[in-house]
């Protein structure tokens, strides 16, 4: 049985990313980016002013004040080319290129128009109101590095160094199998020790938002034969294959056994972690399989845990896990010493407030939560008032 760390490198060694693909630009949100995005033009490309006011040359500011000088021109956003006559003033508005000659901008606010004149009572400074050419990015810099992932702001970027395609790496192909007699469609007829499957929609939400393509199988029951003949198929047709049941130690428990019979090697099987312990990791060929347990916290948990840093680092992703945070506990915790806890709370103002149910089959525990928290293995738990790690479930 591997520790959480361990188990989680063992999976994202085995993560190579996948090809990439050219996508316009205005629907890479979301997307990791497959080269470094390098910058061929300067950023801001000229020198433009800041300001709606008047351009103006200081070195025509000498002796004292004020200065009345003639408005000779006016630049407004969008136009170029014009320059500065001597000992003049030229109306500017903002976003406009600065006019040649010219060397600083003083705001309309500080200034007294009259007719085709314009009074300054203070000396500009050199530079005043003007954003300079390439101060925000300079021609040749890395503007967003591999493994990024984009977002509407890095878009933005992107699209203000006149790139309409962005390399980004391709999604990941998922398909879910979900087994068990018991379970039926949400919604359908019941039947006696029926239960409606929550795995299947819930599972295929959580892939999606990491960017994976995902397929949901048609269910098998705990039937080894057809549990076969459905993995024979899926492991050719997808990069990740996701099981759900069927890998612990029941005698009804037969995806382990089919997916080894269909020559997938098990990396690992247990995992020192509660709840989700029987966590199975493998590949056949090119295909990674993650076999999740059946209980649909436990299912929800190591699929975060586990299968969404996967889909991420097959993506390309920089930064796969997620960021751990400290927040303090609002009542004692306990447990039983042997494996990494992870229990599911609501924060509020930094404190977290442990759920009441926190058994594997209880999904209200998740549904009403916002973060896991993490109670070490050798620990017994954590009075009220202590310092915990915790994960933000919105950044899993």
């Amino acid at each position: 049985m591997l520790d959480f760390e361990v188990a989680r490198a063992r999976i994202l060694e085995q993560a190579k990313p996948l090809a990439s693909e050219l996508i316009p630009t205005q629907d890479a949100d979301g997307r990791i980016l497959a080269q470094d995005l390098v910058s061929d033009v300067d950023l801001p490309p000229f020198d433009y002013s800041a300001m709606d006011g008047y351009a103006v040359r200081c070195s025509d500011f000498d002796g004292d004040g004020p200065w009345q000088l003639p408005v000779s021109a006016e630049q407004r956003a969008g136009e170029s080319g014009q320059r500065l006559a001597p000992r003049s003033a030229a109306r500017i508005f903002t976003g406009a290129p600065l006019l040649e000659d010219s060397d600083s901008v003083i705001m309309q606010e500080d200034a007294e128009r009259a007719g085709d004149a314009v009074t300054f009572r203070a000396a500009p400074r050199l530079g005043n109101h003007v954003r300079k050419r390439g101060e925000d990015l300079a021609r040749g810099a890395v503007a967003l590095a591999r493994g990024t992932r984009l977002n509407p702001f890095r878009i933005g970027l992107a699209a203000a160094l006149d790139r309409a395609e962005l390399p980004v790496f391709l999604r990941p192909r998922v398909l879910l199998l979900c087994t068990g007699d018991e379970l039926r469609d949400p919604g359908s007829a019941p039947r006696p020790g029926s239960i409606p499957d929550s795995n299947g929609p819930s599972l295929a939400a959580l892939a999606r938002r990491a960017g994976a393509n995902v397929r949901v199988l048609p269910r098998t029951g705990d039937d080894l034969s057809a549990t076969r003949e459905v993995l024979s198929r899926a492991l050719d047709d997808c990069d990740l294959l996701l099981t759900v049941g069927g890998v612990s130690v029941g005698d009804h428990d037969v995806v382990k056994s089919a997916l080894e019979a269909e020559g997938v090697g098990i990396d690992f099987w247990k995992v020192k972690i509660k709840p989700g312990k029987p966590l199975a990791f493998g590949r056949r060929g090119d295909t990674l399989v993650l076999g999740l347990p059946g209980n649909p916290v436990s299912a929800q948990l190591t699929l975060s845990l586990f299968g969404l840093p996967l889909l991420r680092a097959l993506q390309g992703d920089a930064n796969p896990v997620p960021r751990v945070l400290s927040v303090t506990l609002a009542a004692p915790l306990s447990q039983k010493p042997g494996r990494l806890g992870f229990y599911r709370a609501r924060l509020v103002d930094g404190v977290a407030h442990v759920s009441r149910n926190q058994a594997s089959g209880a999904p209200t525990s998740m549904a009403h939560a916002d973060v896991l928290l993490l109670i070490p293995a050798e620990s017994e738990g954590a009075p009220a008032g202590a310092t915990v790690s915790a994960l933000r479930l919105d950044d899993l």
